[in-house]
């Protein structure tokens, strides 16, 4: 598949914020792994926020890149499935292996079919479900982050219920995409 001269450029604004939440979220397995929840939830809302950021910079200054296309994607699934990996062991996050098994399953397969299938020359680009299993995910993990932050409060109750109920949305919107990602593919190779 060729790229425009303007696809081509790497070093741009955009894809430079979007390589910026690499180190952004190796700073978050930090902050988990050493239990510093409140540096560990402003990591985690600068690089969820570099995200959105990065996708408008680009649109809006006509930097849409090959390398942004790739980078961006890649980039959300190591902060996202490295965040679940690391609060696995953290008994108050509420997560099981087998739900993060699910997350880190779901992302790989539909990572491999989109390479896959933008190398036959074919668009997988994220749909609604996909960009709201994002958000379900980010809310998710804030919402975990802030409970372990803010501690034992008047509010803990009502701040861990609502992380449960992001939980099984989250996982719920997680297992949906993916088999609706996976039909897609299979009508689009057939």
């Amino acid at each position: 598949m060729s790229v425009s001269p303007a696809e081509d450029r790497v070093w741009t604004g955009p894809n430079i914020l979007t390589m910026c939440r690499l180190f952004w979220s190796i700073a978050l397995f930090v902050c988990i792994g050493q239990e510093w929840w409140v540096a560990g939830l402003v990591m985690f809302v600068i690089g969820a926020a570099s995200d959105w950021l990065d996708g408008v910079w680009a649109r809006a200054t006509n930097q849409i890149s090959a390398f942004g296309r790739v980078m961006d994607p890649l980039l959300d699934k190591v902060l996202i499935c490295g965040a679940f990996v690391y609060l696995l062991p953290v008994a108050s996050a509420g997560l099981m292996p087998w739900m993060v098994t699910l997350v880190i399953g779901r992302e790989l397969l539909i990572t491999g079919i989109r390479g896959f299938l933008e190398q036959q020359g074919k668009k997988f680009g994220a749909d609604w479900s996909g960009k709201l299993k994002m958000i379900l995910q980010c809310a998710f993990l804030l919402a975990v982050l802030i409970v372990l932050a803010v501690g034992e409060t008047s509010w803990s109750q009502l701040l861990i219920q609502i992380q449960v109920v992001l939980m099984w949305a989250m996982l719920s919107m997680t297992l949906y995409s993916g088999l609706q990602y996976a039909w897609k593919a299979m009508r689009m190779l057939s």
